[in-house]
């Protein structure tokens, strides 16, 4: 049987948003749409039903042979923007879906 843990700890030098508590968003199979065509990116907008902590990570699993990121300018209290690219600009993504976590 598996042993539950309820602690957290931040090592010093951490930028925790609340010394109190941890915030994680989770998000799985976010639909993204096909690339139009080799080598184009792909925009994904991501949106929570709450506010996000004021500062935030995102972590995201494509889900397929692609790059992505999170610019900076495209945060927001309830949101933002992953920008998926093919690995190899030869290839065109495809339609899918993406997972997303956020830690803050």
């Amino acid at each position: 049987m598996p042993q539950e843990i309820h602690t957290i700890e931040m090592p010093d030098g951490s930028l925790q948003n609340r010394s109190d508590r941890l915030i994680v968003g989770l998000q799985t199979q976010v639909a993204n749409g096909a690339g139009g065509g080799a080598g184009l990116s792909v925009t994904v907008a991501v949106t929570f039903g709450y506010q996000l902590p004021k500062e935030y990570a995102v972590f995201v699993n494509p889900g397929q042979d692609a790059t992505w990121y999170v610019a900076d300018n495209s945060k927001t209290a309830t949101g933002f923007t992953v920008t998926l690219e093919p690995r190899l600009a030869a290839n065109t993504l495809a339609a899918g879906a993406i997972d997303v976590m956020v830690v803050g």
